[in-house]
């Protein structure tokens, strides 16, 4: 994997030839790197913030740090699908020097490859090598990313921006009308009821559910009882992340393609030749607004719910993924204001490498502890408040984080798949 790539971003954007068609962009590894700065721990920063100056902001932020609890948009959601789209803009840059070097057939040998490694991976991950079966996940955050960048990148290969433009809006439709046309068994205890199927209502297995109603539904978002769900809930084996279903199942796996997609578009514009950076910053920031728009609009009659990454909350996260590559590309790689995101850049061009690592350590965070834990803590919490020694927990596990992707970059090692 080429060094401006890692969690599955596989991808090489260039070298240091100053044309758009091949120069490196920074940006994409600072927002990378951005992204995964939540993902390994920054969420407890606000959260110790929050213990120690409990007020109306710090709770706001707090609470935007913690996912939707189904339908709604939080910050938070917004972390997996803005890899996803980092991940698309990247397959542009890699795939295109491959087409053009090797042609079609050693593209698609070099994307199936890295996907079906990748998928390995997050079998693993999930417990492919501890764990008897059934008590693994085949679908979860590794593997849709596996998914996504392969099907994501073949659609690249085959097919024109045109085409892949109309291929993205019919999924997002299609699987709109899946969910509200097609109908299937109400598989509550009692159809026709108010409950949800969750973990934290009780449902742990299939074998709770009631497969032989013959109560038939359709059109609905409710918990555990859309056809979403049901599909996971009928047809995927191992062990699923809500009991019953999973948040990364079966037919999720369409529109967030589509997410890979529209960090495709994004990485075509980054790529062109025809505009000037400035207006490669008005475009992303327009479509940007656009898609958050229309996303939102969407939500009111099809919701912006992450966990069955509907249609709206793909149009929603495409667009403040497109805003937020803009604001990075404005001050990265065109303003050239390059010291601040160093740090990041460390950290997204070794993304799987520090993901795995802190997964498979417990935590960046869970070993801070060992440096001011304890009596530390304990001193910390007594004299500086509540919430004081969390802080100084926090803080020291992403300097741990940090300093593990500087020691990386320094001697350039990158895991590439």
């Amino acid at each position: 994997m080429p060094s401006t790539t890692a969690l599955p971003s596989v991808a090489d954007v260039g070298s240091k030839v100053p044309n758009s068609a091949s120069r490196r962009y920074m940006s994409v590894d600072a927002l990378r790197g951005f992204d995964m700065f939540w993902i390994i721990g920054a969420d407890s920063l606000v959260y110790a913030l929050n213990r120690m100056t409990h007020s109306r902001p710090t709770a706001l932020l707090a609470d935007q740090l913690e996912h939707a609890d189904w339908d709604g948009f939080h910050f938070y959601d917004l972390i997996f699908p803005l890899f996803v789209f980092i991940m698309g803009v990247s397959v542009v840059f890699s795939l295109s020097k491959a087409l053009e070097r090797g042609g079609r057939k050693e593209a698609m040998k070099r994307l199936v490859r890295r996907g079906v490694l990748l998928f390995i991976i997050a079998l693993i991950y999930s417990g492919g090598l501890t764990n008897a079966w059934p008590d693994m996940r085949l679908m979860g955050v590794l593997n849709r990313i596996a998914l996504a960048y392969t099907f994501g990148g073949l659609l690249f290969c085959f097919f024109r921006a045109r085409a892949l433009v109309g291929i993205a809006v019919a999924i997002l439709l299609g699987y709109w009308a899946l969910l509200t046309c097609v109908p299937f068994p109400d598989v509550r205890p009692t159809p026709g009821g108010t409950a949800v199927i969750t973990k934290e209502a009780g449902f742990t297995r299939v074998s709770q559910l009631n497969f032989a109603s013959t109560n038939l539904v359709h059109g609905g978002y409710i918990q555990g009882v859309n056809l979403v769900n049901y599909i996971d809930q009928k047809y995927l084996p191992g062990r699923k992340y809500d009991g019953t279903y999973d948040p990364e199942g079966l037919l999720s796996t369409l529109p967030a393609v589509v997410t890979c997609l529209l960090g495709i578009f994004a990485g075509m514009l980054l790529r062109s030749t025809e505009f000037c950076d400035r207006w490669k910053v008005i475009y992303l920031l327009s479509f940007g607004v656009g898609g958050v728009l229309l996303g939102s609009l969407w939500g009111l009659e099809f919701p912006v719910i992450k966990k069955i990454w509907s249609s709206s909350f793909v149009l929603v996260a495409g667009g403040y993924s497109a805003i937020l590559l803009g604001v990075f590309y404005q001050l990265v790689d065109v303003w050239k204001f390059q010291k601040w995101c160093q740090p990041f850049v460390w950290m997204g061009m070794n993304s799987l490498t520090v993901y795995l690592a802190n997964n498979f350590l417990g935590g960046f965070r869970k070993l801070a502890p060992r440096f001011v834990g304890g009596d530390v803590k304990i001193f910390l919490e007594s004299h500086l408040g509540t919430g004081a020694g969390e802080m100084a927990i926090s803080v020291t596990g992403l300097i741990l984080a940090f300093s593990f992707v500087y020691f990386l970059y320094r001697r350039q090692i990158f895991l590439r798949i």
